[in-house]
């Protein structure tokens, strides 16, 4: 919602977060956090100062979805077994009778946000 906002509202001045908080109803702290990686990642860039806050590093069109979900250490995760475990679902031995449906969903949304950027976001806005 942050990196909408922010591609929503471009401008050449920078964006407070306080600002992007009112807008969004996200709390100023959340967003430090949020932007310290986005910022870490090259997705923003920002400015200090009173008139300072962040832009977007690039046009919102090269901004893929799954960049910024990657940026921020958020996984999209639809079951709740670990995939690397040595054990299988719920800590047994086999996979759970749904593991490969819920599996598969979890290839369509990632895919699906690999081919969504910034743009597509604000077109629909």
């Amino acid at each position: 919602m942050a990196m909408a906002d922010l591609a929503q509202n471009k401008s050449q001045n920078p964006v407070s977060l306080m600002d992007i908080s009112l807008r969004q109803g996200i709390s100023v702290q959340y967003l430090e956090q949020l932007f310290v990686r986005l910022k870490k990642n090259k997705l923003v860039n920002s400015t200090r100062g009173p008139s300072g806050g962040y832009l977007l590093s690039k046009d919102p069109q090269q901004i893929k979805l799954s960049n910024i979900i990657s940026a921020v250490a958020e996984e999209v995760k639809t079951n709740s077994c670990n995939k690397h475990s040595k054990k299988a679902c719920n800590g047994k031995s086999t996979k759970c009778i749904t593991h490969n449906l819920w599996d598969e969903l979890g290839i369509h949304i990632n895919k699906f946000f690999e081919e969504k950027n910034l743009s597509d976001i604000v077109k629909t806005v």
